[in-house]
């Protein structure tokens, strides 16, 4: 068990007294709008609490005055008490700690029948390519996790609108078939994590139908309901009140009318929410889950992200797997969050989440040398979430492929991915990333079919894709990439292994270095005996005579030699002071035009 994220989790209990109370806490009690979501449902767990009440429909006149009609919608439910600021510490040592991750889209990935629709057999049949489980191979990613995402039954070709928790996709397989994968994925050393979508569902789910059609189901609170149009938007100025098809009455979807948000007022909610979670685990055999669009999951009135429920909530779900499935790894999608706005959910709510801040600066400095801003979000997120409990990533499959921002040029590519690799953190790799694939939005054209060839279909089916390759496919896949040895595959394939290998790349600590040349990003990675120096040139031009410094490092004082990890040629000795400071060294007298140099530092 993580002994010490229990601990640091023993204040949840004063989180869900405060609930039960309906406390509020002083000075951060939001003005009372007169709309907002609200549930009927009794408590019986601490998420109830959260349960208010509603108001009359019309107030009543004055002698001189007409009736002032008034919407009827629910009130505003008080805001919780803040829990307890949590002390940082790291998570308990598991397979996080040197992993890197490849995210996949079952539809996209291979097509084991022909139909033009990828699933799970021909992932299984892919599964060498990202991992063949034998260390001394160099052929396949090295990867040893995937996130799959969605899996689960779905009326959308992308399944973030699900209609069954407990099954698999047909289009996909089986559960069997699942579960065969499960097997041989962990047979060669890979974690499996899945999407996990419980901020709503399909409006075709079983759950929506039933509240829809009748009022009196079971499952009316399991959504969020108003008599009337409470008419304010969503955080993104999005419609979010929908009307029904049935009756004069509006339900909640943050997303869009085909995704009505759950309801987690509702204790039963909460509770299917942990049964669906151990199903996954201990049934199907997955090893953690991302969670989907978690700002979201819980409203108090016109605030719709980042509530103080929604943080309690999250707070009380981690609690319940450590307790019940202890090693269920979790990371979250706080979609745009920076250091900063993650902070609010460390230490205590979820295991990791994604750094979507990284992204948004590496792909400027690889693009055009904008160093200054990627030096800033790598400070941010190590202050905010200390303990590296944090995913960097370029691009997901929400945004346009990098390989578009870099107007196709692999050096861009090729220094953008030797930086995402040796930062901090649990690095996440989108499918086709590897190989520079392309695609702009719409979201199909971002989540297109794998390019394993140049042949019809791109080696991805024997059939007609689900949506058409780019015509780059004939030139950018796997078959051609794999010859050259130089190749943006081989680059990552390099830099994977080394992630993996390297205790300093892959949990160590890091101590940023200034640099002379304003385009140079330098830093240390160290844990315990092992150390490496990181050097990144992200100018589109050689930069001479580079000298780096450092006030202070975790590094001993001694002169150390520096063999090369990545690059040829060795670098000079560097003599480390007191306190670990380095000044004016160079490493090489010369850095090639957009080129990473990587250094194992040994005495």
């Amino acid at each position: 068990m993580r002994h010490r994220k229990l601990l640091a989790r023993a204040a949840a209990p004063l989180i869900a007294c405060a609930m039960l109370l309906g406390a509020c806490a002083a000075g951060d009690q939001q003005p009372a709008p007169t709309q907002t979501p609200a549930a009927t449902a009794a408590a019986s767990v601490p998420t109830a609490a959260l349960a208010p009440a509603t108001v009359p429909a019309v107030t009543s006149p004055t002698a001189d005055q007409t009736p002032t009609p008034q919407l009827d919608i629910p009130t505003v439910p008080p805001t919780i008490t803040a829990a307890p600021t949590a002390t940082p510490f790291p998570l308990q040592a598991g397979w996080w700690d040197d992993a890197v991750c490849y995210e996949i889209f079952v539809r996209s990935f291979y097509d084991s029948d022909g139909d033009g629709i990828g699933d799970l057999n021909g992932l299984i049949q892919k599964l060498d390519y990202i991992n063949d489980g034998d260390p001394k191979t160099a052929r396949d990613l090295g990867a040893t996790c995937i996130w799959l995402m969605p899996i689960m039954p779905s009326p959308s070709y992308h399944g973030y609108d699900v209609t069954d928790y407990y099954a698999v996709n047909p289009q996909y397989g089986t559960s069997d078939d699942f579960k065969r994968l499960v097997a041989e994925a962990h047979r060669r050393g890979i974690k499996v994590l899945i999407d996990l979508v419980l901020n709503h569902t399909s409006r075709e789910h079983p759950w929506f139908q039933e509240a829809l059609t009748d009022p009196a189901s079971p499952h009316r609170d399991w959504y969020v309901w108003s008599k009337d149009n409470p008419g304010y938007a969503g955080p993104d100025g999005q419609q979010v009140w929908h009307k029904s098809p049935l009756r004069d009455e509006y339900y909640y979807g943050v997303f869009s009318d085909a995704m009505p948000d759950l309801n987690y007022r509702t204790p039963a909610v909460t509770e299917e929410a942990r049964k669906i979670s151990l199903f996954w685990r201990e049934q199907m055999g997955v090893d953690g889950f991302r969670l989907d669009a978690v700002r979201h999951l819980v409203e108090n009135g016109r605030r719709q992200v980042d509530t103080r429920e929604t943080h309690a909530w999250l707070r009380d779900f981690q609690a319940f797997l450590d307790k019940e499935s202890p090693g269920a790894y979790t990371i979250g999608e706080i979609f745009g969050g920076s250091g900063d706005t993650l902070g609010a959910y460390y230490p205590d709510q979820l295991d990791m989440y994604f750094e979507f801040q990284i992204g948004k600066t590496l792909v400027p400095a690889a693009d055009y040398g904008a160093v200054d801003a990627l030096r800033r979000a790598i400070q941010v997120a190590g202050q905010n979430l200390p303990f590296q409990r944090w995913a960097p990533f370029l691009t997901n499959h929400d945004q346009n492929r990098v390989m578009g921002s870099f107007g196709g040029d692999p050096a861009k590519a090729k220094i953008a991915a030797t930086a995402l690799l040796s930062l901090p953190g649990l690095p996440f790799v989108y499918y086709g990333e590897e190989i520079g694939m392309v695609g702009d939005k719409p979201d199909e054209q971002i989540r297109t079919p794998m390019q394993w060839s140049g042949s019809d279909g791109g080696g991805f089916s024997a059939g007609a894709p689900w949506e058409p390759l780019p015509p780059s496919y004939a030139q950018v896949n796997v078959a051609a990439q794999e010859r050259d040895p130089g190749s943006l595959l081989n680059t990552y394939r390099r830099m994977i292994q080394l992630h993996t290998s390297s205790p300093a790349l892959a949990h160590g600590s890091l101590a940023l270095a200034s640099a002379s040349n304003a385009k140079v990003l330098a830093f240390v990675r160290q844990a315990g005996d092992s150390a490496v120096l990181v050097v990144l040139n992200f100018d589109e031009a050689a930069a001479d005579g580079v000298t780096i410094s450092l006030d202070r490092s975790e590094l001993a004082p001694a002169t150390y030699q520096a063999r090369p990890l990545l690059g040829k040629d060795a670098g000079a000795p560097l003599a480390v002071g007191d306190g670990g400071a380095i000044a004016g060294y160079a490493p090489l007298p010369s850095l090639g035009p957009r080129t990473g140099y990587l250094f194992a530092l040994t005495r």
